[in-house]
């Protein structure tokens, strides 16, 4: 079985980035699976217009991984514009979307809700999402429940890819993991860059108590006890916790006698643990480009690969043959 997912680097990594997606492909990367990883980059264009940031973002979001415990040694790990066999799969495809199909995805309307520019690339995000998937032939896509739709549509183009010249791409499952599927952000929406609601895995100690200090929570005073159910701070704080550390905290809620402001400092302390061995990891990349090219380098070899046995069988299939 093969495991696929891509993260823009189109800032820091967060909370959300962590636990909706690359914690479950550490996970499998260490049970054996075999797993593909790459940085999106071309997706990234769509939000990030300069060039010095989004290749300073690359090389970060390439350190973060690599802190966080991707093993290139174990998983094929890359950089989506090294292969560049993803783009002539992203044309092609194009050729077997439907238009509507495109005017259904949510995450187009939502962003242009939100005020982004209505561009093609934003619109055409979907295509090229069903090409970094169908390229590699994957299996399974572990995903946000807010991005089921998209692994939807890149079966939806495979099956009429397949209808028309036989049995050729590999139609991909979904995956996601019911207890994280959605990491709510400081605001209780889901945590996510381009709501401003993060709380970076890396940040510094200054910025990340600034950033947990935004937690949205109730008025209830201080010496009485408060909802922990429903709390912004009790949500974020259990992903780190096990059921015996939930219990206890719960319990604090439910006493009373403290602040939200305490449980603030309390979540402060866990994620700063709980990050500290992968801090110093990314430190180290992240002032190594050196050492990072030669591991992307590596691993787009080993992708390429992969992506020319897909190709040579579409480009036979679609008659493209020079």
């Amino acid at each position: 079985m093969r495991t696929l997912t891509g993260l823009q680097p189109s800032g820091k990594l967060h909370l959300g980035n962590y636990f909706a997606s690359i914690k479950q492909m550490v996970e499998a990367q260490n049970g054996g699976e075999e797993m593909f990883m790459f940085i999106a980059n071309y997706h990234a264009m769509t939000s990030v217009g300069d060039g010095v940031k989004l290749k300073n973002a690359t090389y970060e979001a390439a350190s973060a991984f690599l802190a966080l415990g991707i093993d290139s040694a174990k998983s094929t790990f890359w950089v989506q514009s090294d292969v560049k066999e993803v783009l002539e799969l992203y044309w092609i495809l194009s050729g077997y979307t439907p238009m509507g199909l495109l005017e259904r995805a949510h995450a187009y309307k939502d962003k242009v809700a939100k005020g982004f520019e209505s561009k093609h690339d934003l619109f055409s995000y979907p295509v090229l999402m069903a090409a970094d998937i169908l390229l590699y032939s994957s299996n399974v896509v572990p995903v946000g429940k807010d991005q089921i739709q998209h692994v939807e549509i890149a079966r939806d183009i495979a099956l009429k890819f397949n209808n028309a010249h036989g049995e050729i791409l590999t139609l991909p499952e979904a995956r996601v993991d019911e207890f994280v599927a959605t990491v709510p952000g400081t605001d209780g929406a889901k945590m996510s860059k381009s709501y401003g609601n993060t709380i970076d895995i890396f940040a510094d100690a200054k910025t990340l108590k600034k950033q947990i200090g935004k937690i949205v929570t109730d008025s209830t005073a201080l010496e009485e006890p408060k909802e922990w159910k429903n709390c912004n701070i009790f949500t974020i704080a259990k992903l780190f916790l096990n059921n015996d550390e939930q219990k206890a905290l719960a319990a604090r809620y439910e006493k009373g006698g403290e602040g939200y402001g305490h449980f603030k400092a309390y979540l402060n302390d866990v994620i700063w643990e709980y990050f500290k061995e992968a801090r110093e990891k990314f430190e180290y990349y992240n002032a190594n480009h050196d050492i990072l090219d030669e591991i992307l380098d590596a691993g787009a070899d080993k992708a390429r690969k992969e992506a020319v046995k897909l190709m040579d069988k579409v480009r036979n299939a679609t008659g493209i043959y020079r």
